[in-house]
């Protein structure tokens, strides 16, 4: 899949998730991972987030000049026809980023009560369930993102 601006804006939501979090488990006692292997896993972290918001400022630079792809479709067939675009009426690139911030939060947080050991397994998959909706979601607004972009480019060539 190439890269779009949704796509990469979703990866910087998930890095940033994972950095707060490491962070988190940086300051508890109760942590899995030693301190050390902590720091290094942030060390990484950071590294991969400089390397994905360079990536996101080149991909704005190169979209007005019709040098990269702006949107891939999704050809995912398990979810039913009625979770698809179930987004709201998102207007604006950043309230599409900002949903889909949220999204990938809330995913993270499923995942998490998915994980739970004493819980029964039907709890489980009702929150399989849950995961399923988020992630068609996220979909969604990745591709609104892609959308809002790509006419936020054709208005501008339009005016100019």
């Amino acid at each position: 899949m190439a890269e779009t601006l949704g796509s990469l804006t979703d990866k910087l939501a998930i890095k940033s998730i994972k950095e707060f979090y490491i962070k988190k488990m940086l300051q508890s006692k109760k942590a899995k991972f030693s301190k050390g292997q902590l720091k290094n896993k942030l060390e990484i972290l950071k590294k991969q987030k400089r390397s994905m918001l360079k990536e996101i400022e080149e991909f704005i630079v190169e979209a007005p000049a019709g040098r990269i792809v702006l949107s891939d479709e999704k050809l995912k067939l398990y979810n039913k026809p009625q979770l698809i675009g179930r987004i709201g009426n998102i207007k604006s690139v950043s309230g599409a980023i900002d949903g889909l911030t949220k999204k990938n939060l809330e995913l993270w947080h499923l995942e998490d009560e998915a994980r739970r050991e004493e819980v029964s397994l039907s709890y489980i998959g009702s929150i399989k369930k849950k995961i399923d909706v988020a992630n068609q979601q996220r979909n969604d607004l990745i591709d609104k993102i892609d959308a809002l972009f790509d006419q936020k480019l054709k208005n501008l060539k339009t005016r100019g």
